[in-house]
């Protein structure tokens, strides 16, 4: 039966319901981890459904015996922002009143605070902090990060489950030997979804709102996402929006320039500050190429500078979050919406704005795409 009233794809929110596929292994680990109050470091790429995941098992576990306290570290720019929004969601998660904290005078007593409260409510305690990776951020970070390991490690009320969007950074702060943070818990990386699972889903959440689509359709809308949840969900939307009865290739090709449409703001945010270096080598990877960077031929032809650049220009994009190793000596762009619009749209611009200036202009368009997508233009060869 159709139903007029709910949007079938889901994106830009926790998804939950029907709306959530999948994730049944990743969901009984997180269940099993919450209830025995185990330790969680959740690490993944942007837009692969963290938040959902945790959000699912939470609703799963939750009870008097098992209570579990929110937090959202993405606004906290120092200790002081951290240890509030720590007590707020603590107090929140325990019905508790707000004066049994409001003595509290010094970080380390409202770190403990949890705990207390545990044991006088006879329960145990899940914090699940999203975004946890701004600790790196904050002044003196290490300093902070020995004092919450040095405290949380004592609790044995409260557990800890720890997730963020920045995947270098959570790695650095979890698996770096000379971090606080090291072998704080149990790692999970989280993989992608089958395509087969998101085919079914896609299939079913058309048929359910008297529309249809090919499995055919169906998959390549999970290649062109490389399956990234929340992409799938929104390129989904947009080909649905289009249809009018049964999917169709134009259909497809309407949602995803729908989609890139959607993402430029942002892509042109990221990369306008990028120099010209490091935008040739997301050419190199956007082009296929994921290894060999100091090959000869290649720094020529992709104007990399010398092979010393290679290692600067692969750290500061990693730091960036816009490219990552995903297996060994396999380096990808981790954004596969932003592969795309720099194969579709930067570059393609870039060379019709060559073409113009062939065509007798006077030479300023070439130089300002440069400028704008990374051509190197015979810039010396000194680094990124």
């Amino acid at each position: 039966m159709k139903d007029i009233n709910e949007s079938p794809f889901v994106f830009g929110v926790k998804v939950e319901g029907d709306a959530f596929t999948d994730r049944k292994e990743e969901t009984e680990t997180l269940k099993m981890n919450f209830t025995y109050g185990v330790n969680t470091i959740l690490i993944s790429p942007r837009r692969m459904g963290k938040t959902s995941l945790v959000d699912k098992a939470s609703r799963l576990v939750e009870s008097n015996d098992i209570r579990i306290a929110r937090m959202d570290a993405f606004g906290c720019r120092s200790e002081e922002d951290f240890v509030n929004a720590f007590a707020t969601a603590v107090i929140r998660a325990t019905s508790s009143k707000w004066e049994e904290w409001m003595y509290k005078k010094t970080t380390e007593d409202i770190l403990q605070l949890p705990e207390v409260i545990a044991k006088e409510k006879s329960c145990r305690i899940v914090i699940c902090i999203d975004e946890f990776q701004q600790i790196g951020d904050f002044p003196d970070s290490l300093t902070f990060q020995k004092k919450l390991r040095g405290i949380w490690q004592l609790q044995t009320r409260v557990s800890y489950c720890l997730y963020g969007s920045k995947k270098h950074m959570m790695e650095n702060i979890f698996q770096n030997a000379s971090c606080p943070f090291y072998r704080f818990g149990d790692i999970i990386y989280l993989k992608k979804i089958d395509e087969a699972d998101w085919v079914e889903y896609i299939c079913r959440k058309f048929e359910k709102s008297g529309k249809m689509i090919s499995k055919e359709l169906a998959g390549e809308i999970c290649q062109i996402t490389d399956r990234y949840s929340s992409y799938v969900q929104q390129l989904a939307w947009f080909v649905w929006l289009k249809t009018k009865g049964t999917a169709t290739e134009e259909d497809l090709q309407f949602g995803v320039n729908r989609l890139l449409d959607a993402c430029e703001p942002v892509f042109i945010q990221q990369t306008e500050s990028l120099s010209s270096y490091q935008m040739n080598f997301l050419h190199v990877l956007a082009d296929g190429i994921h290894s060999g960077f100091t090959q000869s031929a290649l720094l020529r032809s992709y104007r990399l500078g010398t092979p010393s650049n290679i290692a600067r220009l692969k750290k500061s994009l990693t730091e960036k979050d816009m490219i990552a190793v995903t297996s060994p000596r396999v380096t990808e762009i981790t954004d596969p919406i932003l592969k795309l619009w720099l194969k579709k749209r930067a570059w393609q611009e870039l060379s019709l704005q060559r073409s113009l200036n062939e065509g007798g202009e006077d030479g300023l368009g070439v130089f300002r795409g440069a400028f704008e997508f990374g051509v190197e233009l015979g810039a010396d060869e000194k680094g990124v």
